[in-house]
């Protein structure tokens, strides 16, 4: 019997290799359980929920960079601007890109240009440009013009700004994509397969197309060839009204991939907790905003354990130095570290609830951006009014997309907007208009999802740059982590976090030569400043 066993085995590796004298292994082989080509309206919706899952899947780490939450157990790595060694936390926008879109996108957009179905060529080349960008603001150098080479085993790295200049190429044609009619192109095919992000509305794909590119602008403020009139004029061609949004919605149809990943039916979010610096910011202890009670804060935010006031959790501190009456509730508005209270979802608001939509990009935003761009002109008329802008905005997009939940006494009104917007504390004449009223208000509208791109603008002002008009930091009462504390990682070397490692089971696993040539096997790569903050 082992005789014949090795026969057999030698039998199958003869036709192996005579399968690969003629055709690929993947073609001599075919997978009996799924098509090897499948339409491309039945790609578009899973790469839309991968870029919602894989956002929030690394955003539980990332969120303590930026303070947004912590972990309640203390010393957490992450919430120590570290990283996890030898494990693949913080590698899932990594994972995103090359693999659950990648080339699925990239075979969605390679059979829509076959069949002339230029619609899906365009959200392709949308979706691809949004996520390079993604990536490389998380991660720095990454690999560019090697990706996705099915006869390679190892890459090489490209630079930042290299990826940046691609970002914008996409951008360029998707756009030319999105604008074509005829051939293949079917609004009411394409709108069946958008269900999840824009229902088919070419004309807000297209403005989520120019705000992309806005931030490829936007970000690069502390260089010499930075232009604000670039990103003015991308912003208007962007998403102006909360209607214009770019969510990703889920069907919550009781399977654990339709509800979403934040939700407590899922329990992946049970372990964290609100970070004191955004409490404090929208409860009037921050002094930039001194006194003033955000009412914002009822859909962000879960009261503490006695049902009394909004507490936040220091760095690195857990939760453990509250008693336990004055411990913050979960995000479910549940003391629990588990799922199952509340199972039911009656107590989840705002991103939180397994229905949750997820922001992809929003008009706060678009604004926020608009306004500091003015500012920076020396345009204070115009950065006010953006300003102001991406105030309502946020107001706006909480009331439509985000009531649930919130006590019917604590729900946003008309009249709680125009009580922000009167109170000089918030809205400034022009000529006092500062950074810092700038970027804690955006901090504060895009709280919870905007985690990317509020860490790209936190590392612009290096977390603890100056306002020149006051003196203050930009970023008013935030504390990094500090070393005589010991709190801060001991493998940073005294630095802050400025990107993370690449993914740990693709890269240090396979690729570790081309780590090695970038310094990405020093352990305190990431702490390297990314190109775009540089001069």
């Amino acid at each position: 019997m082992k005789f014949i066993h090795k026969i057999t085995i030698s039998i199958f590796l003869a036709s192996l290799v005579f399968a690969g004298c003629t055709k690929k292994i993947d073609e001599a082989y075919l997978n009996p359980n799924a098509p090897i080509e499948v339409p491309p309206e039945q790609l578009l919706a899973p790469l839309h929920y991968n870029m919602a899952q894989n956002e929030q899947r690394d955003f539980r780490t990332l969120g303590g960079y930026i303070q947004n939450w912590f972990n309640r157990t203390a010393s957490n790595v992450w919430d120590r601007m570290g990283y996890a060694a030898g494990s693949d936390g913080g590698g899932d926008i990594w994972r995103m890109h090359y693999w659950l879109i990648g080339q699925n996108c990239n075979k969605m957009m390679e059979w829509a240009t076959r069949d002339k179905k230029w619609d899906f060529v365009g959200a392709g080349q949308a979706i691809m440009a949004w996520s390079w960008l993604t990536l490389t603001d998380y991660h720095g150098d990454v690999i560019l013009k090697e990706a996705f080479r099915t006869d390679q085993l190892t890459f090489k790295y490209d630079t930042q700004d290299s990826v940046y200049l691609y970002v914008r190429d996409l951008c360029n044609q998707a756009l030319i994509n999105l604008s074509k009619t005829g051939d293949a192109v079917s609004p009411a095919n394409f709108s069946a397969s958008d269900t999840y992000f824009y229902g088919g509305d070419i004309t807000k794909w297209k403005k989520f197309v120019y705000g992309v590119k806005a931030r490829t602008f936007n970000h690069l403020t502390n260089k010499a060839s930075y232009n604000a009139d670039s990103v003015i004029y991308y912003c208007n061609l962007s998403i102006q009204s909360t209607a214009d949004d770019a969510t990703v919605k889920f069907a919550n149809t009781g399977q654990n991939d339709a509800a979403s990943f934040y939700g407590p039916y899922r329990g992946n979010f049970a372990n964290f907790r609100q970070g004191v610096f955004p409490v404090e910011l929208m409860t009037g202890v921050n002094p930039a905003f001194l006194g003033v009670d955000d009412p914002r804060k009822w859909y962000y935010f879960q009261l503490d354990s006695a049902q009394t006031t909004f507490r936040g959790i220091n760095v690195a501190a857990g939760e453990t130095p509250l008693t336990a009456p004055l411990r913050p509730r979960n995000f479910w508005g549940s003391t629990s570290t588990f799922n199952a209270i509340p199972a039911n979802d009656l107590k989840a608001k705002y991103i939180f609830r397994d229905a949750g939509e997820w922001p992809i990009m929003t008009a706060c935003e678009i604004q926020f951006m608009k306004s500091e761009a003015a500012f920076r002109k020396g345009d204070k008329t115009t950065a006010l009014a953006a300003y102001i802008s991406g105030i309502t905005e946020s107001f706006n997009m909480l009331t439509s997309r985000f009531n649930t939940n919130v006590p019917p006494a604590n729900q946003l009104t008309p009249a709680m907007l125009s009580a922000m917007l009167g109170n000089p504390l918030v809205v400034p004449a022009s000529a006092n208009l500062t950074l810092t009223h700038i970027m804690l208000q955006k901090y504060i509208a895009l709280w919870g999802y905007g985690q990317v791109e509020t860490w790209v603008d936190m590392r612009r002002y290096h977390y603890l740059d100056l306002d020149p008009i006051t003196g203050q930091q930009v970023y008013r009462n935030f504390a990094t982590p500090s070393v005589p504390s010991g709190i801060l990682f001991p493998d940073n070397g005294g630095k802050v976090a400025y990107r993370v490692r690449p993914r740990y089971n693709s890269e240090y696993v396979w690729n570790i030569a081309e780590l090695t040539r970038i310094g990405a096997t020093q352990i305190d790569y990431h702490t390297v400043e990314c190109w775009f903050s540089k001069p």
